[in-house]
């Protein structure tokens, strides 16, 4: 094969295990350490700077547009911003992130025949030309990083692309958060002031107030639980998970505890948002795994995929949780 004759060209690095982890997490993973400096930014400091920056504005209005033209009470109104960016905006994303990753997992067999081939290659000329076990070692991590590349370009499908979602997704949580606790705490603006004067009266059940935190940690806790169902339901898809996979996926768990506290020092608009944007994200990752979902977004088929996805994680669950010795 013609891949394995350019031995000596000049390479990349080779692909690298993947974390199999629900398209969008890692956005709110990060976005949490961004979150736990909202509430306590100091005048004059970053967040000042991003509080009065133009997406937050942009943000301020869309929010301020879509209560004023709907007529809805301000939190039916946030919750309808959150659906709304999640599944305009990221569910695409996330169908498209989908695609990458199944063309990806079915490169797999493909590169490990590479491997192989090339592995049996770089010996056969390292005894002919001499090479330490070293060298012929450089040669074969350089050209295999070749290959793998070669095959990203052909099938169109770099692994940096995956993550196109995270980097917008993070961003826009981001303002829409700040947008929203500028709303609740008030500014100079005379518009902001008002809005703050709707949010005071904007809540129901037991938040009526939507400019101070959640005294009865209901949405905080709430928030805390989805974001753990999220982690392990997706957890599950792996029964036996690589050292990498479970420090990475222990970290994501402790983030989904330490967004407790911090949605309870936030006023409840953010809570409340923050715990819509989760629940959307959660149906979506679910929605995901639909067969039928997947033939519409001309998701290509994997080895992996189950016709029967949503009794196979029950299944998981209870052979994970129930079964284990």
């Amino acid at each position: 094969m013609w891949y394995c004759r350019r031995v000596g060209q000049g390479l990349q690095r080779p692909l690298r295990e993947r974390l199999l982890l629900p398209p969008g997490w890692g956005s709110r993973a990060g976005a949490a350490a961004a979150a736990s400096s909202l509430p306590s930014a100091s005048p004059g400091g970053l967040y000042e700077a991003l509080a009065e920056s133009a997406p937050v504005h942009w943000a301020e209005s869309g929010l301020v547009a879509l209560q004023a033209g709907t007529g809805l009470p301000w939190w039916l109104s946030i919750v309808c911003a959150g659906a709304a960016l999640r599944t305009g905006l990221t569910l695409p994303l996330a169908a498209h992130q989908g695609h990458l990753l199944a063309k990806l997992e079915n490169l797999q067999p493909e590169i490990e025949n590479l491997v192989k081939r090339l592995r049996y290659e770089v010996s056969i000329h390292g005894k002919q030309l001499g090479w330490s076990e070293k060298v012929a070692r450089f040669h074969f991590r350089k050209n295999l990083g070749r290959i793998v590349s070669e095959l990203y370009v052909r099938d169109n499908c770099h692994p940096f692309k995956a993550s196109l979602l995270m980097w917008i997704q993070i961003p826009v949580w981001v303002f829409v958060s700040i947008a929203l606790r500028n709303c609740s705490v008030g500014a100079a603006d005379s518009e902001v002031l008002a809005v703050q004067e709707q949010l005071s009266i904007g809540g129901t059940l037991w938040f009526t107030d939507l400019t101070v935190a959640d005294t009865t940690w209901i949405l905080p806790v709430s928030l805390g639980l989805l974001n753990l169902l999220i982690v392990e339901l997706f957890a599950l898809r792996k029964l036996e998970l690589s050292r990498f996979q479970k420090y990475a996926t222990n970290v994501i768990r402790g983030l989904s505890i330490l967004m407790i506290p911090i949605a309870a020092t936030v006023p409840s608009s953010m809570a409340l948002y923050w715990l819509t944007s989760s629940f959307m994200g959660l149906s979506h990752n679910l929605l995901l795994r639909s067969p039928t979902f997947r033939r519409l977004c001309h998701i290509p088929r994997t080895k992996s995929d189950s016709d029967t996805p949503y009794r196979d994680i029950v299944s998981a669950f209870y052979t994970k949780y129930f079964l284990k010795k």
